[in-house]
């Protein structure tokens, strides 16, 4: 990787500005985040300078410095898109020699304000999704932006995502199969197997408690597997909007002796979670990849899912874990929980996938991608 980082310098490729909805200091950050994390303190480790330009949080500075790279959060959750396009164009943050640009349902039209060499990483479609994360007029707006008004601006540009599944959808929306790269998510190496599965059957799921992922309809199906699987235990990880209305849920179904909110956890306690869990389950309408199931593969643990494009990326089926329609994803978990030479190989096999998900890979073909816009005559991509 060093060796493009020198020739996109050698080029005049040094000062890099990266743009995203959402920090990750933000309490509701996720995959995106920590994604842009994981690239941005690679490049800047090889002699970039990066500046990575946000929304502001309460009580965090306007301005700092994380992992090698610079952090500049102002502006609020729709502000910050006009407030930082404005900015860039008078260089009130300094010059740049490239941008990458994280489209996160709202796009920041980087095709329109600068010619530089340029990047556009979308994680998902957000499609579906809209009419649970806004009101009707406002969700209508949001698909039709995302759907029909925006991808004509980005039909020449390089679009990367993190799943073939993605990569088909933006094609669905007219841009160029030549156009759009899939570059597969990494998993940090702390997640690894270690120590013994839990003594009864133990569902885990991670994730914000918002509507998009569903975490209503897997307490139904934990109800429903439990009928087979008497012994069976869920733990949520994550807090969110629908902590509440969760809570209420699992009262009114008492099932609160056996589903168990855990709210945010310490990273090593994380760890300790998905490597006693039996399996990791996620019953999300919509995905770009996958991360926790991911994560959960690296610890050695398979997934049962619901059958979206983004899990069809991060899930092997059959192979990693189980993928299922909704509605039968509490059978799914206790066929996998009842099965042991099954789960115990889906186990093994979704660890071997997971070790070849690494960041320095991620990075290293972003950096691919970004060499293929920016160096003058390159016919081939770097190797």
């Amino acid at each position: 990787m060093a060796a493009h980082a020198t020739q996109l310098q050698q080029a005049g490729i040094r000062k890099i500005h990266v743009l995203a909805w959402r920090d990750l200091a933000d309490p509701d950050a996720g995959g995106s985040e920590l994604h842009a994390d994981e690239f941005s303190r690679r490049w800047a480790d090889l002699g970039f300078e990066i500046t990575h330009r946000t929304s502001a949080l309460a009580g965090v500075a306007a301005v700092q410095d994380r992992n090698g790279y610079r952090v500049v959060s102002r502006g609020g959750r729709i502000t910050v898109f006009p407030r930082v396009v404005g900015s860039e164009l008078l260089r009130r943050e300094g010059s740049f020699d490239a941008v990458v640009e994280v489209w996160n349902g709202v796009p920041w039209f980087s095709p329109v304000w600068t010619r530089r060499p340029r990047l556009t990483f979308l994680h998902h479609v957000h499609g579906p999704m809209w009419d649970q994360l806004l009101p009707k007029p406002f969700a209508s707006l949001g698909r039709l932006l995302e759907a029909r008004l925006a991808p004509p601006f980005y039909r020449r540009g390089l679009m990367l995502t993190p799943s073939d599944a993605t990569r088909d959808e933006l094609i669905e929306l007219g841009l160029r199969p030549d156009r759009v790269r899939a570059i597969p998510n990494g998993v940090d190496p702390s997640f690894s197997p270690a120590g013994d599965k839990s003594p009864h059957p133990s569902v885990l799921a991670v994730g914000r408690l918002a509507p998009v992922k569903r975490f209503e309809a897997l307490i139904d199906a934990a109800v429903v597997a439990r009928r087979r699987v008497p012994a069976l235990q869920l733990h949520i990880v994550g807090a969110g909007p629908l902590d509440d209305a969760l809570r209420h849920q699992v009262r009114a179904l008492g099932a609160g002796d056996y589903v168990h909110f855990l709210g945010h956890v310490e990273h090593s306690r994380l760890v300790e979670l998905y490597r006693s869990a039996w399996v990791v389950s996620s019953a999300s309408l919509a995905e770009g990849w996958g991360l926790s199931l991911t994560e959960g593969a690296a610890c050695g643990t398979p997934a049962v899912a619901t059958d979206i494009r983004g899990h069809r990326s991060s899930v092997i089926a059959g192979h990693t874990g189980v993928l299922s329609p909704v509605d039968q994803l509490g059978d799914a978990l206790a066929d996998l929980l009842l099965d042991d030479e099954r789960r115990l190989l889906l186990g093994r096999q979704a660890h071997a996938r997971a070790a070849k998900l690494t960041w320095e890979r991620v990075a290293h073909d972003m950096l691919v991608a970004l060499a293929d816009e920016s160096v003058p005559g390159r016919a081939q991509p770097l190797t």
